[in-house]
């Protein structure tokens, strides 16, 4: 009860905090970048929570206590593809004028063609995110309250498409940053009373034989028990810090700032921000694996972070920490969707069927209402494997398309589009495959559950060797000399 208290108290001030933004949503520009008036601190912090999604409060722990130390990779890459952000893209982005990433390949390669394909892509990296998003509400709200797993799965979607279809990206901003504090503080604070109670408790359940599988201590990941940790590594740590420079939502978000200057600032104030945050979701999963081994063999290690609390501290207090935890995992899944349906909306109205503020708000209820059905059947997959397929797909498409198209002019149409359909197709493809076959542990397993170390060379050398060979469009050099020019010097200064 005390759980299903803290999910209503934030859900009922989510509501109420993005209906405030709903006074400033009345063009297109209001309602996709908010104007491009969000100030650096407050973005930074509403980009930090949009980011720290469910894979990150539930997703990486279960698979530290699973997998073992490794999966720290996790949250490396994770971090690091911000810098990535900060260093290829954040400034040149918000130069282009552009709203989303189709948008900024209609303008860099002149083709209205490219924009629609970049917004299919769109949809699939999206619902692929969405998806274990809105796991992680049903798995959350059937673990403190025993409501059915579809209950969580409907709420999630309503309030959240409910608060960003009469408010768009400033009510996400505002919810998204508040979001980042309840998470920060409700997932942090347990974690630190965890480590000083279960002191003694830890010391004596490792003196105990808990079946500890052979490699969990070994730094490296191993996926599928594939046998080949190297390369899996290598995979992780490409589909998360690629990836994040490819995701829609992250670079939507760098539209919102005033110019390109503070874009690179928000993006340096978000690495430090995540930076504080994946110390804590480690805490859980050894902690777990200690405390609570059992839920590898329950195949439940998601919901460790939430059942974690209840088994070291027994009681009243136990259950109040448990609210906490489940409390802030909620936020994480309201404002990660929150970006992903932003995203998700500019992808069908704004870059396929047209813009408009009327159908903004429909495209956010149907992509809702679609990852709903998604996620309804797929409570039995890992919430970090999921993640990990839409990091993969956005690092083998948008990732290679922003980095050439921003840095190299001689980047073609016919190369953009060859390499983001090779990307698209083997990225999804081997998630799908993946998925739905079985195979034996090996090196087709690493190749098929982390496919990064393929697809993204696949996609890039594809773009650069059809480019090579082809015309770059007519005005890119004048294109990228754009993205790359100094800002404006404020009202006042004379330019040197």
């Amino acid at each position: 009860m005390t759980g299903l208290l803290a999910i209503g108290f934030l859900v009922g001030a989510s509501l109420v905090i993005g209906v405030y933004g709903v006074r400033a949503a009345r063009t297109t520009p209001d309602f996709l970048v908010a104007s491009r008036r969000v100030g650096s601190g407050l973005n930074a912090m509403a980009i930090a929570g949009e980011y720290v999604s469910a894979a990150s409060v539930l997703g990486l722990a279960g698979l530290l206590l699973k997998d073992g130390i490794g999966t720290m990779w996790y949250a490396v890459g994770f971090t690091a593809g911000y810098v990535a952000v900060a260093a290829l893209v954040a400034g040149p982005m918000r130069r282009s004028g552009a709203f989303t990433v189709p948008d900024f390949a209609e303008y860099r390669l002149g083709s209205p063609a490219v924009r629609r394909l970049c917004g299919l892509i769109v949809l699939v990296i999206m619902w692929l995110y969405l998806v274990p998003q809105f796991k992680g509400a049903g798995v959350v709200l059937q673990l403190v309250s025993g409501t059915p797993y579809w209950v969580g799965v409907v709420l999630a979607g309503l309030v959240v498409s409910g608060s960003i279809a009469v408010g768009g990206m400033r009510s996400a901003t505002y919810v998204q940053a508040f979001h980042y504090l309840v998470k920060l503080v409700f997932i942090a604070v347990p974690a630190v009373f965890l480590v000083a109670h279960s002191g003694a408790r830890t010391r004596e359940a490792a003196l105990t034989p808990v079946t500890v599988p052979e490699g969990w201590s070994r730094p490296l990941l191993d996926v599928g028990g594939s046998g080949y940790p190297l390369l899996s590594t290598w995979s992780v740590l490409l589909a998360t810090t690629l990836g994040a420079v490819g995701l829609p939502h992250v670079i939507m978000r760098f539209h919102t700032s005033s110019s390109a200057r503070a874009a690179r600032r928000v993006a340096v104030g978000v690495i430090a921000l995540l930076g504080v945050f994946y110390l804590f979701p480690v805490v859980y999963g050894l902690l777990g694996r200690v405390l609570t081994p059992h839920l590898v063999h329950d195949n439940a290690t998601d919901t460790v972070a939430v059942v974690l609390p209840g088994e070291a501290v027994p009681g009243m207090l136990g259950s109040v920490l448990t609210a906490l935890v489940a409390a802030g995992a909620f936020a994480a899944f309201l404002s990660t969707s929150s970006g992903l349906l932003l995203a998700l909306a500019g992808g069908l109205s704004h870059d396929l069927f047209g813009s408009g503020l009327s159908r903004l708000r429909a495209a956010v209820a149907a992509g809702a209402f679609v990852a709903v059905l998604l996620s309804l059947p797929a409570a039995h997959l890992a919430i970090n494997v999921l993640v990990g397929w839409a990091f993969a797909v956005a690092a083998s498409t948008f990732c290679p398309l922003l980095v050439l198209g921003i840095w190299w002019p001689r980047l073609t149409l016919a190369g953009a589009v060859s390499g983001l359909v090779a990307g698209a197709t083997s990225a999804t493809g081997a998630a799908l495959v993946s998925a739905l076959g079985a195979f034996e542990p090996g090196l087709l397993t690493v190749l098929l559950e982390q496919p990064a170390s393929w697809t993204v060379p696949l996609a890039f050398g594809t773009m650069i060797g059809v480019s090579w060979w082809g015309t770059p469009p007519e005005g890119a050099e004048r294109a990228v000399l754009r993205l790359h020019a100094p800002d404006p010097s404020p009202a006042g200064r004379r330019q040197p």
